[in-house]
């Protein structure tokens, strides 16, 4: 295992700070250091809370976020933030609370965010999907003291509130605050401007997916002990050198990204772009720049058109997206999408779900046809518990363009495959169970979930391992190539199926939009792969020209799907998880060993 010493000399490390320092910029850096040094040394305050509240203070009027015609600046950003968590506070509300939010993609979502971080409290990020017994459920799970929701959802909370354990204050955003709800505006217009009670610490707390149940809330309080605490036990095992050594392996992972190279021509700063549901984890990656003073230009909805013109308008240079969304790019006709200059693009980067080579080809493609001078496409694996754990860069299928197919090299964290049947490691290029230890994964703790928690981890010849029901390889190279999901796995008449390798068959006939494979009852077999088809619009296909095509593209034997259906559209989250319960739950409906 690398030790702090040796990960504080890894190339990548340097190359983070190097990128960070430029971020800030030598003057910024300056003015902000001289602020903040005076505000701890001499006020006493927090080093964190000084370093953000002085950093916002010295951009001023450099944009912060821009959000459909809505435009903060970071001294009114810094304003606002202020006043919302000396509000809090005026409310009773304790440091080290929880205040859950339930917003769309908004100016207030980051308000909270930061408000929160700057008064040691923390953000359970509620998805706005949840059915009603859900998001009481997630509420009372995260023990949450005040809720803040966009007044869309008042009609929801009314209905259910009473059910809420903790909570007690529900802030609502706009105007015409009904009774019984705290007015967010109010609140923030008659708070005080000043650095809270409290110090600094990262806001932001995820939920698991929730495909398969109600989402799991993940405990940032025990992940935060991980470097602060002396005990081993708090790392599953781990020194906590080896945990600081793993902190730094995430931060310099961003050096790939090109975090420095990120300059606007006119602001000098980095533009991200926003076009993902802000409660999602991966989304953080594209919030990220926002913390070195970058601009966040945030959609409160996806749009394929919506979002090339916005690179070409707000000439972003950095965004994350779910490969649904640069499918939905890719499927515009080629009169929309040759009408943007997607030159500003540095840093496309790419997660939350598989991505198929050929899109990654294709988005280089269109971006190359529309004025980008290199390739852009980024990727990583990585999980809500686990952080990054490879990185995939240009210069990697630049060099090999079989590592198209790959999530990267395990450029972020200790990665190994595990063959679960011999119980014994894997050699390089087999196949098995991928498991994980990073910081955030020795840390891991799903609150009120024990069980669940401990579940999720394997241990092997004494150290313990994070294991996400992943099966994967890694080749000679370190690159990491996912195959499938354990729970997802069809095991046909005794042979494994990977429903990866069908659908990126299946998703290169020109007609077809999105696929899911998945396993279905067969008597003879026990399961079999079915292969359930949106189309794109305006297409015609049968089911026998799919196996066909599945045919003419070397798929072979039980591999071909023994089932092709056609629907509308996909069960998929924004996030651009595909929900392939929803869709087995039909062909499973009434056989006892569908779970």
């Amino acid at each position: 295992m690398t030790t702090s010493k040796e990960a504080l000399r890894l190339k990548q490390t340097r190359g983070a700070g190097i990128g960070l320092a430029k971020q800030v910029g030598l003057t910024n850096g300056l003015l902000t250091a001289a602020k903040s040094i005076y505000l701890s040394k001499v006020k006493g305050v927090n080093k964190g809370q000084a370093f953000f509240s002085s950093y916002w203070q010295t951009l001023g009027d450099r944009e912060a976020i821009v959000c459909e015609g809505d435009t903060v600046t970071f001294k009114q950003f810094r304003d606002r933030v202020l006043r919302l968590a000396n509000g809090l506070t005026d409310l009773g509300v304790p440091t080290g609370a929880r205040v859950a939010e339930l917003l769309p993609n908004c100016v207030e979502w980051f308000e909270v965010n930061l408000a929160t971080a700057m008064s040691g409290r923390t953000m359970p990020m509620l998805n706005w999907h949840l059915k009603p017994k859900e998001i009481v459920a997630c509420v009372n799970k995260a023990e949450a003291i005040v809720l803040v929701i966009d007044p869309s959802y008042l009609d929801v909370i009314d209905s259910i509130k009473q059910e809420f354990k903790t909570v007690e204050h529900i802030l609502v955003l706009g105007d015409n605050v009904p009774e019984g709800y705290v007015s967010y505006e109010k609140l923030i217009a008659k708070s005080k401007c000043e650095i809270p009670i409290g110090s600094f610490g990262m806001s932001p707390t995820p939920y698991s997916g929730g495909t398969t149940g109600t989402p799991k809330l993940l405990n940032s309080d025990e992940m935060g002990a991980v470097l602060s605490d002396d005990s081993d036990d708090r790392r599953r095992g781990a020194t906590k050198d080896q945990a600081k050594a793993m902190t730094i392996m995430q931060v310099g992972a961003f050096h790939w990204y090109e975090i420095g190279q990120c300059k606007d021509s006119k602001t000098k700063n980095i533009r991200t772009l926003v076009p993902g549901p802000l409660y999602h984890a991966g989304v953080q990656i594209a919030v990220l720049p926002f913390f070195l003073g970058g601009t966040a230009v945030v959609m409160k909805k996806f749009s394929a058109e919506e979002f090339l013109k916005l690179i070409q308008d707000q000439r972003i240079n950095w965004t994350f997206v779910a490969p649904t969304m640069l499918e939905r790019v890719l499927a515009l006709p080629a009169e929309v999408k040759s009408k943007y200059d997607l030159s500003t693009m540095n840093s496309l980067i790419c997660a939350a779900a598989p991505c198929p080579p050929q899109v990654k080809r294709d988005i280089n493609a269109l971006f190359r046809a529309q004025g980008n001078k290199k390739d852009i496409f980024m990727e990583y694996y990585g999980a809500s518990e686990t952080g990054l754990v490879s990185v995939l860069v240009p210069e990697d299928y630049q060099q090999k363009d079989n590592r198209y197919n790959s999530v990267g090299k395990t450029r972020a964290a200790q990665c190994r495959i595990f063959d679960v049947e011999n119980d014994v490691w894997a050699k390089t290029g087999e196949e098995g169970r991928v498991l994980v230890r990073s910081a955030m994964a020795l840390g891991l703790q799903y609150k009120g979930d024990k069980a669940k928690t401990e579940e999720a981890f394997r241990v092997i010849e004494g150290i313990t391992w994070y294991d996400d029901g992943l099966i994967g390889y890694i080749d000679e190279d370190e690159f990491l190539y996912l195959t499938s999901r354990a729970k997802e796995m069809i095991i046909c008449g005794g042979v494994n199926l990977f429903p990866n390798e069908i659908e990126n068959v299946i998703k290169q006939h020109p007609s077809v939009f999105d696929v899911a494979v998945i396993r279905a009852p067969d008597e003879d077999l026990g399961e079999v792969p079915a292969a359930i088809i949106q189309l794109m619009d305006g297409e015609v296909l049968s089911a026998e020209e799919v196996l066909q095509f599945c045919k003419q593209e070397g798929l072979y034997g039980f591999k071909i799907p023994k089932i092709v259906d056609f629907e509308k559209e996909l069960p998929r989250q924004l996030s651009g998880k595909l929900i392939k319960r929803q869709l087995e739950e039909k062909y499973w409906k009434g056989v006892e060993s569908f779970g």
